[in-house]
């Protein structure tokens, strides 16, 4: 379904040249749940941002369903990034002045002229609703940020997210900014919503506890995938092997 090839990314900084991505080739599996781990600066989130059209690659291809998305325009990509592609991060990034409700109806209002908005605008209140309630939120519609706690705010962000229905959702260390409590529910909803919707899921996290939720799990290193494991029964195993080959 995604397919990188030979990903390569580089970024300045000052007068020097920090390479990421040393050639990175990867295959994702429509309806999978993979998670991407490895220590800081290893490449993760910058694989995940190439993957996502957030950025591109310096050298090498991101294809689609066989179709090269690394190369389009600004427009196709916000497009793409609109519909087909769904973004949670550990920073939640919601509008502090709307509630939840309008923030999880933005997407729907970004994706309409001013002039189609009023026609579609309660058909996208519904959808946004009845998202809000998936994720547990249904009694929560009119509070704005501040008023929510941190696993509520990242459920309104998933929920935001997967409004639009996208094929795959990015989420970057969505867990990064809660308690262990809180992450393992946040981990345990995107599996659900990876088997209810179908939607596939690629996740970077440092959290080897929440690897177990996973399809299949890669580890970067270097700028590199090292190795990867699929899940054949105990979760517990499979973080018992990536701890010993070094990952943090």
């Amino acid at each position: 379904m995604l397919v990188a090839s030979n990903l390569v990314k580089s970024y300045k900084r000052n007068a020097h040249v920090v390479k990421v991505l040393q050639g990175v080739d990867l295959d994702i599996q429509e309806g999978e749940f993979l998670s991407i781990v490895g220590a800081s600066g290893s490449g993760k989130s910058t694989l995940l941002h190439l993957l996502g059209t957030l950025d591109r690659p310096d050298a090498g291809t991101v294809s689609l369903d066989r179709k090269r998305i690394d190369t389009l325009g600004a427009r196709e990509r916000d497009r793409l990034r609109n519909s087909t592609f769904g973004f949670i991060f550990q920073f939640y990034h919601l509008l502090p002045e709307l509630t939840a409700l309008g923030n999880v109806m933005m997407p729907a209002m970004v994706g309409h002229s001013m002039f189609n908005w009023w026609g579609s605008r309660q058909e996208a209140r519904k959808r946004a609703t009845e998202m809000l309630e998936r994720v547990g939120l249904g009694h929560r519609l009119n509070h704005k940020p501040r008023e929510l706690s941190g696993g509520e705010m990242q459920r309104t962000a998933i929920a935001r997210a997967l409004v639009s229905k996208p094929r795959i959702l990015f989420a970057d260390e969505p867990t990064g900014n809660l308690d262990a409590e809180s992450g393992e529910e946040i981990v345990k909803l995107l599996r659900g919503m990876n088997r209810e919707q179908d939607v596939t899921i690629l996740m970077v996290t440092h959290n080897l506890e929440l690897v177990r939720h996973s399809d299949r799990v890669v580890r970067m290193a270097g700028g590199k995938l090292e190795m990867g494991f699929k899940f054949a029964g105990s979760g517990s195993k499979l973080v018992e092997k990536l701890e010993l080959a070094g990952s943090t």
